[in-house]
C-alpha cells in the first residue's frame, strides 16, 4: 500500500530544534524494560475500551506489545458470521502508538497527538472470534523518529498482529505530538467547541450501515448532491470517551466503514483493508458530509473510496476493500 505524505508538524516553540533520530540511533531516553499499560497511557479512561496490556522493549525502536482483544465489545462488536471487527486493528495501533510515545519517547501527559494517516490489512481470510480474540502479540517498529528537547515530535509506526504464531494483520501510521500551549495557539477560537452541545441528527437505519444499535450510527440520511451528513453523538462512551474540540479520528474511520456498508448489498461489508489520510481537523459545530463510490475490478474485487468534506474542503480520504492481503 502507498500512503499520502504527512503534512508538516503543527507549529511549536522553535527554541528547541527538531532532531531526526536514525532507526538504529538513541533518543536520549533512559533504557526501558517495558511496563504495564494504563488508561492514561492509551488515552482510554474506561478499561473496557483499552486493548494494550503491557509492552517490552526488544531493541532500539522495536517493541513487543501484548494486547487483549474481546470476543464481544459494546462498539467493536463481532460482525455477522462470528467475524472479529477489523477496526480493532486500527484502534489497537492508535493506542499502542500513544502508549509508546509517552512511556518510551518522553511525551508529557498533557501533550496532544495528531494521527496523519493510518492503514491496516488483514492477512488471513479467517479473522473469526476463535482465532482473533484473547491474547494478541503485537510487534512494533518505530521509524522516522523526530525528537525535540528529549520529547518525541513525530514518528511512523509499523505493527504486526499475531496470535499463537499466526499472522492476523499488519498496520502502519504516522503521528506527531505537540505541547498543549502550541496546540492552543494552533486551534485558537476552535477550542471553545470543547464539550459543545452538538445537535443529534436522525440516524440512517443501523442495519443499512452494518450496525445493530442506532446509537452506534455516525451517518445521517443523505442530502441530495452532498452525501450523508456526519452524525455526532458526543455522549457515546467509546467514540467520545473524553470531551474534545474536534471530531475524533475513530469517528471518521467508522464513517468510512458505514459508508462502504451503505453501498453494499444488505449493508454487509468486511473492511479487510483500509487506508485513510486526515487532511485537517473535522470541526464539531460545522456540517461534515461523507461521500462514497463503490468499484468492482475485472477480477471481482470490491473497493470503496470515501471522502469527508467540510466547508468545501477535504477533511479525510479513505479507501476500503473486502479482499485480505496475502500473509507476509
Amino acid at each position: 500500500m502507498t500512503r499520502a505524505p504527512a503534512p508538516a508538524l503543527p507549529p511549536e516553540d522553535q527554541t528547541d530544534p527538531l532532531v531526526l533520530v536514525p532507526d538504529s540511533g538513541n533518543t536520549g531516553q533512559p533504557p526501558s524494560q517495558g511496563g504495564r499499560a494504563t488508561g492514561e497511557l492509551v488515552h482510554r479512561p474506561d478499561t473496557a475500551d483499552a486493548f494494550p496490556v503491557e509492552w517490552r522493549r526488544l531493541a532500539e525502536h522495536h517493541y513487543l506489545v501484548a494486547a487483549d482483544w474481546p470476543a464481544g465489545h459494546r462498539f467493536f462488536a463481532p460482525l455477522p458470521g462470528g467475524v472479529q471487527d477489523p477496526l480493532l486493528v486500527a484502534e489497537t495501533m492508535r493506542q499502542t502508538a500513544m502508549m509508546l510515545a509517552h512511556a518510551e519517547y518522553g511525551v508529557p501527559a498533557d501533550h496532544r497527538f495528531v494521527m496523519w494517516d493510518m492503514e491496516y490489512a488483514l492477512t488471513d481470510a479467517d479473522f473469526d472470534l476463535t482465532g482473533a480474540s484473547g491474547r494478541i502479540d503485537v510487534t512494533v517498529r518505530c521509524s522516522d523518529v523526530q525528537m525535540r528537547a528529549r520529547s518525541l515530535a513525530g514518528m511512523r509506526v509499523r505493527l504486526r498482529f499475531e496470535r499463537d504464531g499466526r499472522l492476523l494483520a499488519t498496520s502502519s501510521g504516522s503521528l506527531s505530538c505537540t505541547s498543549d500551549r502550541a496546540y492552543r495557539r494552533l486551534r485558537g477560537d476552535r477550542l471553545a467547541a470543547t464539550g459543545a452541545d452538538v445537535p443529534l441528527l436522525d440516524a440512517v437505519p443501523p442495519q443499512r450501515v452494518g450496525r445493530s444499535d442506532p446509537r452506534d450510527v455516525v451517518l445521517a440520511p443523505p442530502v441530495e448532491g452532498t452525501g450523508w451528513r456526519l452524525r455526532l453523538d458526543t455522549t457515546h462512551p467509546t467514540l467520545f470517551a473524553r470531551a474534545n474540540d474536534h471530531v475524533p479520528g475513530m469517528v471518521l474511520l467508522e464513517a468510512s466503514r458505514q459508508a462502504a456498508a451503505a453501498l453494499a448489498p444488505g449493508g454487509r461489508f468486511l473492511p479487510a483493508t483500509l487506508r485513510i489520510a486526515f487532511h485537517r481537523y473535522a470541526e464539531l459545530t460545522e456540517p461534515c458530509f461523507v461521500r462514497a463510490r463503490r468499484e468492482t475490478s475485472p477480477e471481482g474485487d470490491v473497493s470503496v473510496h470515501v471522502e469527508g468534506v467540510q466547508a468545501a474542503e477535504p477533511v479525510f480520504t479513505a479507501t476500503l476493500a473486502e479482499t485480505p492481503e496475502v500473509a507476509r
